[in-house]
């Protein structure tokens, strides 16, 4: 079908400016290497349900072929308290860098995510120069509540993740932990 006719009800359209691309051309060359999935945990606590969780998520994810690295956040300054070539934040940020999808599971600390998880999602940066480096990776969220189910902590890192430009999944988990103290 001509452009023309294909754009006869869009009069503010010039055909020559609108580039439909082939769609033999869209697709990615395979991977050379297993999908690189990186995980975070909000918890610092000895018996961390989060963390357990979350390594519970890294063996799931390696027995389906993943490649996976749970970052420690124990250490990390507070944003805008260190500077970026802190040691801690730089492995947040290389690790960011190298992964292809990111896993993020926090603890609900008054009705939100922990400060814990929230400063390991600050501390990722939105821009390097001209490269988003969230922009298209995989998020996959979970939580952790102590005492009833709810769903406020991966309500607030799913807007972050899409805000960040993530292709949020839209399955989500939040797990009751047995008591309210142990998150």
């Amino acid at each position: 079908m001509p452009k023309e006719s294909v754009l006869s009800d869009l009069p503010n359209i010039l055909p020559d400016a609108l580039h439909v691309p082939e769609r033999s051309k869209l697709s990615a060359p395979e991977s050379t290497h297993r999908p690189r999935i990186l995980l975070l945990h909000g918890s610092l606590r000895k018996v961390s349900y989060s963390r357990l969780l979350t390594q519970e998520a890294a063996r799931l994810l390696e027995h389906f072929g993943a490649e996976t690295r749970i970052y420690d956040p124990a250490g990390l300054p507070l944003p805008d308290d260190a500077p970026i070539d802190h040691p801690k934040v730089q492995e947040l940020r290389d690790l960011s860098l190298w992964s292809e999808g990111q896993v993020w599971t926090s603890p609900e600390r008054h009705g939100a995510m922990t400060g814990v998880m929230k400063s390991q999602i600050d501390w990722i940066p939105l821009a390097m120069g001209a490269i988003r480096p969230t922009q298209g990776r995989t998020l996959a969220v979970m939580q952790v509540s102590g005492g009833s189910q709810s769903f406020n902590a991966v309500n607030q890192m799913r807007v972050l993740g899409r805000w960040m430009r993530m292709v949020t999944i839209p399955n989500q988990s939040s797990v009751a932990s047995s008591t309210s103290t142990a998150v």
